[in-house]
């Protein structure tokens, strides 16, 4: 199976604008056998299936995990 090497995620915000992070591929895969998407700082996390769905993986405590829109940035 081929993923995209990238994704940018987009969580909305009532108040303020979007916040959108871009996401790069790893070797690592999530618990559900789909592979595991970080920013550059490695604070943002998330495991994106097939069909595009997201869990937002924690990386540290006290982290608020929003659901964001998921967008296809990369090559697969």
């Amino acid at each position: 199976m081929h993923h995209p090497e990238s994704y940018e995620l987009v969580f909305q915000a009532s108040a303020v604008e979007d916040d959108a992070v871009i996401v790069r591929r790893t070797a690592r895969e999530g618990a559900g056998g789909y592979p595991i998407y970080e920013d550059e700082t490695g604070i943002v996390r998330a495991e994106i299936s097939d069909d595009g769905e997201v869990r937002m993986l924690a990386s540290g405590g006290h982290q608020v995990l929003g659901s964001p829109l998921v967008r296809t940035v990369g090559k697969p």
